[in-house]
């Protein structure tokens, strides 16, 4: 791929991020042409559906912001509490991130099919994560007893999710601090043995 095609593919992307961010709605390609200075056709010779441009945005800012360098600690973590600690801290701290992009995809996802699918994506990533944090938990002997891993990596997945940070840090006014803290006492009392 030529660097000129790699800088069109990124100035596109950049304008779907920024779209997003603003809020500005339904986000058509033609608005995210019109944003990145190039026309129609040229986005869809990148992207060949909204879809696939608006999954390919979310990954894009995942790689902006560094995502695998802020997982190293949860997956390298010697042990299942280590890496259900570290786990909460990097997702929980990457929300406020992506706070904007998060908003705009769940608020479009009800009337727009490529926007779930981008978000349904997303929140399918962290599932992953919160089933290896259980995973771990559970070869280490460390998951509660009557709690199948399933039920643990849904009770974690919802604890983290964005609607839930909204609720605490936005509208009950929660540090960023107060809400790891939390949510990480949370969770290991209702995954570890004995509430610990």
């Amino acid at each position: 791929m030529s660097s000129e095609a790699l800088s069109t593919r990124t100035r596109i992307l950049k304008s779907a991020w920024d779209l997003l961010e603003s809020g500005a709605g339904k986000t058509r390609m033609s608005d995210i042409a019109k944003a990145a200075g190039i026309s129609r056709q040229a986005v869809y010779l990148h992207f060949p559906n909204r879809a696939e441009l608006l999954i390919a945005t979310t990954r894009y800012i995942d790689e902006v912001k560094d995502v695998d360098a802020r997982l190293a600690a949860s997956r390298s973590a010697p042990s299942g509490e280590a890496r259900l600690e570290a786990f909460i801290a990097a997702w929980g701290n990457y929300i406020p991130e992506i706070y904007g992009v998060a908003c705009a995809l769940m608020a479009l996802e009800d009337s727009d099919p490529e926007a779930r699918l981008a978000w349904d994506g997303r929140m399918t990533a962290v599932r992953e994560g919160c089933a290896a944090a259980v995973t771990a938990l559970q070869r280490d002997g460390m998951l509660q007893e009557g709690l199948s891993p399933e039920e643990a990596t849904d009770l974690l997945w919802v604890q983290l999710s964005v609607p839930v940070w909204e609720q605490l840090v936005k509208t009950c006014g929660w540090s960023q601090a107060r809400y790891i803290e939390l949510t990480t006492q949370t969770a290991r009392r209702a995954l570890l043995p004995g509430g610990r």
